[in-house]
């Protein structure tokens, strides 16, 4: 399936925040996936350590984004990439929601400050 229209994402909802698949092995990836996240205004992702390769598009709003304790204010356009085995952070410390677009390839697991490991089913 080549094409999936804003209307077929299938929603996921985590921490609070809000994340919309839209490319995935469900609708015939085979290495990527690729998702549409919401985080509301106020909201404060866990800091987490990813196994693969990220990247994020700023789509609308401002993000707070950290990536090995380095931060940084992401604008509409903005976009950056996060390594494998790399430490994550996102906090919206605006009265927005800010959305964004994230790639990743298939498989992605998070492991969070308490050792838990997470599989995203947006991810996977």
């Amino acid at each position: 399936m080549p094409f999936v229209s804003s209307t077929e994402a299938v929603v996921h909802e985590m921490h609070g925040t809000r994340f919309e698949s839209c490319v995935s092995p469900a609708r015939g990836s085979r290495e990527l996936c690729a998702w549409r996240t919401e985080l509301p205004p106020g909201a404060q992702g866990p800091t987490h350590r990813v196994s693969r390769e990220e990247v994020f598009l700023l789509l609308s709003g401002r993000l707070e984004l950290s990536i090995d304790g380095e931060t940084r204010t992401l604008t509409p356009g903005d976009a950056a990439v996060a390594p494998p085995g790399s430490s994550i952070g996102l906090a919206n410390e605006t009265e927005e929601p800010a959305r964004m677009w994230v790639t990743t390839s298939i498989g992605l697991t998070a492991t969070m400050a308490d050792g838990s490991q997470i599989s995203p089913p947006w991810a996977n």
